[in-house]
């Protein structure tokens, strides 16, 4: 595979927040909150319609197979299905959940044995897009300030996360996406996902919408 690594001069925009649209904010808070990752993410109530896959995936990196499984049966505990369970692979070890509210969640790590016990700790989370044209939509980004960390070809392009977000951004070919979920590509509807920018409101070409970035929740006393 021709590897090719690109920086853009533009830093304007970055991804700031991920806010996950849910029929029940409180269920799904409290899903987060045992599954492990409600640090992460913002919750917001909405009803608007979305069938079949929404075309974008959390993903979490993590130490070692033990904390992949514990982080899967932590989701499955509070009420996730398991749309892959965690095996082996030729680049690790990961398995795949589908939270009560639909969102899909990858947990994953390269390590094919353990060198310690588990822990609740995540090394990454990343934001994967699931796009017709990552060439395509690799440049619209670009054109709004993103700053590519990394780009192969037309299959995979990553971005550098802004200071203030504790998820990356990357973008996938929608189809390779949902096959490696386990889940048909197709789906119809809103994403009912929306991204905070630190550079103003827009969509792009895949109808993912951002807005202006709002300032963090207050942390509940």
């Amino acid at each position: 595979m021709d590897m090719a690594t690109t920086t853009s001069t533009a830093t304007h925009t970055s991804l700031a927040s991920v806010t996950l649209e849910v029929a029940d904010p409180e269920a799904a808070r409290r899903f987060y909150g045992a599954f492990g990752v409600d640090t992460y993410i913002r919750l917001r109530a909405s009803e608007t319609h979305s069938t079949g896959f929404r075309g974008f995936t959390l993903a979490l990196t993590v130490s070692g197979p033990a904390t992949v499984d514990g982080f899967v049966a932590a989701a499955v505990d509070a009420g996730a299905a398991v749309l892959k369970p965690a095996t082996k692979s030729l680049w690790g070890y990961g398995g795949v959940v589908q939270a009560p509210d639909g969102t899909i969640w990858k947990i994953a790590t390269s390590a094919k044995k353990d060198t310690g016990p588990a822990t609740r700790e995540i090394d990454e989370v990343v934001l994967l897009l699931g796009v017709e044209d990552v060439k395509a939509t690799k440049q619209f980004y670009v054109s709004r300030g993103l700053s590519v960390a990394k780009s192969f070809g037309g299959k995979y392009a990553e971005f550098t996360p802004g200071q203030s977000s504790p998820v990356k951004l990357a973008l996938y070919k929608r189809h390779a996406l949902a096959k490696d979920l386990g889940v048909p590509a197709d789906g119809t509807g809103s994403h009912r996902i929306a991204l905070g920018s630190t550079a103003g409101s827009f969509t792009d070409p895949d109808g993912f919408t951002w807005e202006a970035a709002a300032p963090p929740a207050p942390t509940p006393s």
